[in-house]
């Protein structure tokens, strides 16, 4: 199976208007290539800069299988039309939430799994999706992103010394 997006290619920088602080809308993804017997398929978005610690930035589950794409801008609903499930990103909302990244180059992986199921729960995050899965993927494809915030870090030590972008306001 194969995962891609005519917005960007793998590994290249992940376009400004699906940023959380710009237009906050999902990037379409196309996949192709993909098994017989799909029931559904499940995607997830994950900033694994820190794989310790990996940012859930879209969850969606019952995507039908005879579905190949995603158009941009999916709709921040729990549910949609089709039956497509969304669940929590990380900001605690549900559907997309575009990059945010505090400062630095960020990592973005997009996952798509082909199953041989559906399901009736809701799941709020990617840990508990993933447990669901196990055992019911086909094939699965990854895209990368990156996007780097040019935000500069300033410490709360240096905004109390009045170094930061806030220096003369008490």
């Amino acid at each position: 199976m194969i995962l891609s997006s005519p917005q960007f290619a793998d590994g290249a920088e992940l376009p400004f208007y699906c940023w959380y602080d710009a237009e906050n809308k999902s990037p379409p993804l196309i996949w192709t290539d993909c098994p017989k017997g799909v029931t559904s398929y499940a995607l997830v978005c994950l900033d694994i800069t820190d794989p310790a610690m990996p940012w859930t930035h879209w969850l969606l589950w019952n995507i039908p299988g005879n579905e190949t794409l995603l158009p941009e801008g999916v709709e921040h609903y729990p549910q949609l039309e089709n039956g497509m499930r969304q669940g929590l990103n990380s900001f605690l909302e549900i559907g997309w939430g575009g990059p945010c990244p505090p400062a630095g180059k960020h990592y973005y992986q997009f996952m798509i799994f082909a199953l041989d199921c559906l399901f009736k729960e809701d799941f709020l995050t990617w840990h508990k999706l993933a447990q669901a899965i196990s055992g019911h993927v086909l094939d699965k494809a990854t895209l990368c992103a990156v996007a780097e915030a040019e935000k500069p870090i300033v410490s709360w030590e240096k905004l109390r010394e009045g170094q930061g972008a806030f220096n003369g306001i008490r």
